[in-house]
């Protein structure tokens, strides 16, 4: 746990830094965005998520301290260097091109049947595959194709779903790092370290995000969901406990269709506090 907490840390002071840093590349017209008050601001800052994730976890890689590294946490290192650079490139790109375009399971499929490819359904059908490749090296024993397909699932809806959640300042981060932290806690495993960086940077890109002076768009929402899909994982590693997570997973998912949560945010007192914690009104 220590390691994991150090890892939020160093990420987080890693992305605050980077925003610091790079803010001013962000304000081309092309990235201008209204957030949910009308207001005009930058989107896809959470780009700077993979980045942190490359600076800090590459770095670790191959640092002064290699030849003490476990195998296990070369696994993981690789699949949160994997999540966040692939997560992140297909959440850009929906940024980017997906502008006007229906959201939501049921407008994606609308299209396709249309005929046409929307920029949602190729970030869903490609984290759908990526999802499978970067959960490969925490498969459990039972070594299936059904259990690849699942933990990839995991992985996958993990990052919709925190995307589903960014509909207002600081939501998404919120939710990830409240997911990732129980999971954290669960899986007491120092390897979660690696995907704590990833996780860390969005936290430094709170206090923009909660002043409305950035917008994560979905460059950020998606891979902290899919750190929180590998953190899901490894707190869950029995197939049965997967499963269960999976069916979790799937009724969020599924209940964004036919439910507001920023409604029931609002009407529950408890979560109306949190979701409103930090914001600048």
């Amino acid at each position: 746990m220590i390691a994991t907490f150090v890892g939020l840390a160093v990420g987080a002071l890693v992305g605050a830094a980077l925003w610091s840093a790079s803010s001013s590349m962000f304000s081309v017209d092309v990235l201008q965005r209204q957030n949910y008050r009308g207001r005009q601001l930058p989107t896809a800052v959470g780009v700077l998520v993979p980045v942190t994730a490359l600076f800090v976890v590459g770095a670790g890689r191959v640092g002064l301290l290699a030849a003490q590294r476990a195998p296990a946490w070369d696994q993981l290192a690789a699949a949160t260097l994997l999540t966040t650079a692939g997560f992140g490139l297909l959440g850009a790109f929906d940024d980017v091109v997906g502008v006007g375009q229906s959201g939501g399971f049921k407008g994606h499929l609308r299209a396709l049947a249309r005929g046409e490819l929307s920029s949602g359904m190729v970030k869903l059908l490609g984290g759908a595959v990526l999802g499978i490749v970067v959960a490969g090296p925490l498969a459990t024993g039972d070594g299936t194709v059904v259990g690849a397909l699942r933990d990839g699932a995991v992985v996958a809806l993990a990052a919709n779903m925190v995307n589903l959640f960014d509909r207002a300042p600081g939501r998404a981060v919120k939710v990830a790092a409240a997911v990732f932290v129980v999971a954290a806690v669960v899986a007491r495993t120092p390897v979660l370290a690696t995907p704590a960086v990833g996780m860390g940077a969005g936290l430094g890109l709170l206090r923009p995000d909660l002043q409305e002076r950035a917008m994560l768009g979905d460059a950020g929402a998606n891979p902290l969901g899919a750190l929180c899909g590998l953190a899901l994982l490894c707190a869950a590693p029995a197939p049965g406990a997967r499963w269960l997570v999976l069916a979790v997973l799937v009724a969020v998912n599924m209940a964004s269709e036919v439910v507001s949560f920023s409604k029931v945010i609002d009407a529950v007192a408890p979560l109306r506090w949190l979701d409103r914690l930090g914001r600048v009104a």
